[in-house]
């Protein structure tokens, strides 16, 4: 029960508080998965429930996205995302650097862990600190930003954060800016979905989504669905700062766990 209503409450909650703000879903919900499944299947079930998210927000504010931008910052982020997902493959083979114990449990490190806990105190710092929250690029980088954001949201899921910097200085309005970061980032999620399916379901290398663990996906993917309704309606005015600050400080937890192996 407690796992389902970790998930669900997370899903709820940050998928309304971000509806406008292009990204957190994410970010928050991989440490929670996290908690539960293995590192790389907690990236899957994130990427599933994070693209059915955006599938849902398509549907809502697609028709709103400025589709030069989507092809100019989508393309690449596509072809990044295929890479970034098949490292995270490569990296799900190798075996583990080291073994502790601590009581009763045994804590385990693995090369996998260990990227994922760097990656989430990176993407951390972009929650907590000032000048990473405020940072923006020029729309002259926008190939450049297709690149990263789609090459670390194949890898880990965090891509919205770095997407977020780079869309706020093109110039367009606010519904163009969520429609457009919705589609992009449905494009990277199905990039890296089919590369995932493949690694896990048709390859066999890895751990998947086994059909135990689908409820819990499930549940993730009908309570950021009502999220996105709540933020739709009510929550468009609502400051993502303390979101962002109570979000940077739940990675930077999770990213030592992480790293020292303890989940």
């Amino acid at each position: 029960m407690i796992p389902f209503i970790a998930v669900g409450t997370a899903a709820l909650l940050v998928s309304g508080l971000t509806m406008y703000s292009g990204f957190g879903l994410g970010t928050l919900l991989l440490p929670v998965f996290a908690l539960f499944f293995p590192v790389e299947t907690a990236v899957a079930a994130t990427a599933v429930v994070h693209g059915a998210n955006n599938l849902f927000k398509v549907s809502l504010v697609g028709t709103l996205a400025d589709m030069s931008i989507v092809v100019k910052f989508g393309l690449p982020a596509i072809c990044a995302a295929f890479a970034g997902a098949a490292a995270l493959g490569a990296m799900a083979q190798f075996g583990q650097i080291a073994s502790y114990s601590i009581g009763s449990k045994t804590a385990v490190i693995t090369p996998l862990k260990l990227v994922m806990a760097l990656l989430m105190f990176a993407f951390a710092l972009f929650e907590i600190l000032p000048r990473l929250k405020r940072l923006k690029f020029s729309k002259d980088y926008l190939f450049l930003g297709g690149l990263l954001s789609g090459f670390f949201g194949g890898l880990s899921g965090h891509q919205g954060a770095l997407r977020s910097a780079f869309l706020a200085k093109v110039g367009i309005s606010a519904q163009a800016f969520v429609g457009t970061n919705a589609m992009i980032g449905f494009m990277v999620d199905a990039a890296r979905i089919a590369v995932y399916a493949y690694i896990f379901v048709i390859a066999g290398t890895g751990a998947g989504i086994g059909t135990g663990q689908m409820p819990l996906v499930l549940t993730g993917i009908a309570a950021a669905f009502v999220g996105v309704l709540i933020g739709k309606r009510y929550l468009h005015k609502v400051t993502m700062g303390t979101v962002q600050t109570i979000t940077g400080i739940l990675l930077l937890g999770i990213a030592f766990a992480l790293g020292t192996g303890v989940i």
